[in-house]
């Protein structure tokens, strides 16, 4: 795996940030979930100095609303290739696919999947995004697979500590356990 290189995270969102379900009022108006461990775990990427960037083929303001919320600044919506939109986003930051890392579930997201440095689904992908990937979390969409990736490429860079350190300074993963609390 050439996780020890990626500085970049994609994602698409219905059935990655989201378990794929689209909710929707008699008007029209879209509502989605998001787990809150992704939306953690997505600052604690960003305070280090990672990029995110969404590429998805869905628009909406719940969407637009969250995003915003996590602080994701690269956001291609309505997007009809994906693997076209993962070249702008590269040029635009000036980076190489093996830097990128890719959290997929779905036929659209395959070109990006192919070209970059680590390709993922999420446990519920289809066949074809499974087969191409370099591993398939053991959470589900929408449900602290993106959470478990991003843990699993700071560990693997030996970031993790600095990671929890952006919510805990005092964290030390040295540190005994709690009187009372055995493994």
């Amino acid at each position: 795996m050439a996780i020890k290189s990626i500085t970049l995270l994609v994602l698409d969102v219905d059935g990655v940030l989201t378990d794929g379900g689209i909710f929707m009022d008699d008007a029209g108006h879209e509502t989605k979930r998001f787990h809150v461990r992704d939306g953690a775990a997505l600052r604690m990427w960003a305070k280090l100095g990672y990029e995110t960037a969404v590429i998805t083929g869905r628009n909406g303001m719940a969407l637009r609303h969250r995003l915003r919320e996590l602080g994701i600044r690269h956001v291609i919506s309505g997007s009809k290739d994906k693997g076209v939109a993962f070249e702008a986003l590269l040029r635009e930051l000036n980076l190489v696919a093996s830097q990128a890392a890719m959290i997929g579930d779905d036929i659209p997201d395959l070109p990006i999947l192919r070209r970059c440095g680590f390709a993922v689904a999420v446990k519920e992908a289809v066949r074809e995004v499974r087969d191409v990937a370099a591993l398939v979390t053991e959470h589900g969409g929408g449900a602290g697979a993106v959470r478990e990736v991003i843990e699993l490429i700071l560990k693997s860079q030996h970031r993790w500590t600095d990671a929890v350190r952006t919510f805990d300074p005092e964290f030390d993963p040295d540190a005994p356990e709690a009187p009372g609390v055995s493994s």
